[in-house]
């Protein structure tokens, strides 16, 4: 039984092309560990052209739900995610390959292939590096309303990320001076999912991005502050 969706090729996939990408190997972002009774890992691929990819490779890793009672494997849903965050302009890796297939033994392996995000760093490390004394405090401001309205489009589209930590939360700035820009993406959507409502999934997502990041309070209220500009009504539990 095999599940896929191939949005572009990398290298010569053949006629398998869940083996041609499982057969690829690179180093280790993220080593693997053992959880929902398997294991998931993240590689960095580099080909043989220069094209840097990432791969994560999972085994017997799955999840169960209403609708998918004996399992299935968490890449799947991932891959979900990241397209109906596409859809709605939210800045997120490219699918490259997307694929799952039983074994003889009847255990999933999964896999998920995605572009690397050219210029992109996580928020945290950004500001850590010094990104907004280079820029100055009006790009920083807005960058955290790009934040916002990047969050705010999610939730409206009923997408919840349910990971939502600062880490997640990727930005780069191009151009120079005065025509510098901030633009924002979101990783690891591995636990996304749709929800009822809008409210539902912002009041989860934004109440753990309080809990999981170093904004400062002033920060914090500046983020709050263009979120709720953009998602149209305040959310309980968001002040300082």
């Amino acid at each position: 039984m095999g599940l896929q969706s191939t949005k572009q090729s990398v290298g010569k996939p053949g006629e398998n092309g869940f083996n041609h990408f499982w057969s690829q190997r690179g180093e280790w972002v993220e080593e693997p560990n053992v959880r929902r009774g398997g294991e998931s890992g993240v590689q960095r691929v580099v080909t043989d052209d220069g094209q840097t990819f990432y791969s994560k490779r999972q085994t017997g890793h799955i999840y169960r739900s209403l609708m998918h009672p004996l399992g299935r494997p968490t890449v799947l849903r991932e891959r979900d995610a990241l397209e109906g965050l596409r859809r709605l302009g939210v800045v997120v890796p490219e699918i490259v390959f997307c694929g799952a297939e039983r074994s003889e033994g009847n255990e999933w392996r999964a896999l998920l292939v995605t572009v690397a995000l050219d210029g992109f760093e996580e928020f945290d490390k950004w500001v850590e590096g010094g990104g907004r004394e280079q820029y100055g405090e009006l790009l920083y401001e807005q960058m955290l309303n790009e934040i916002g309205m990047t969050l705010a489009r999610m939730h409206l589209g009923r997408w919840q990320h349910s990971c939502l930590y600062s880490k997640h939360i990727f930005v780069r700035v191009t151009g120079e001076g005065t025509q510098a820009r901030a633009e924002v993406a979101l990783l690891d959507l591995e636990k996304g999912r749709r929800r009822w409502t809008a409210y539902g999934a912002a009041q989860h997502d934004m109440r753990q991005l309080k809990r999981h990041s170093s904004f400062s309070a002033a920060d914090w209220q500046k983020l709050v502050y263009f979120y709720q500009a953009a998602f149209g009504s305040s959310i309980k539990g968001l002040e300082s």
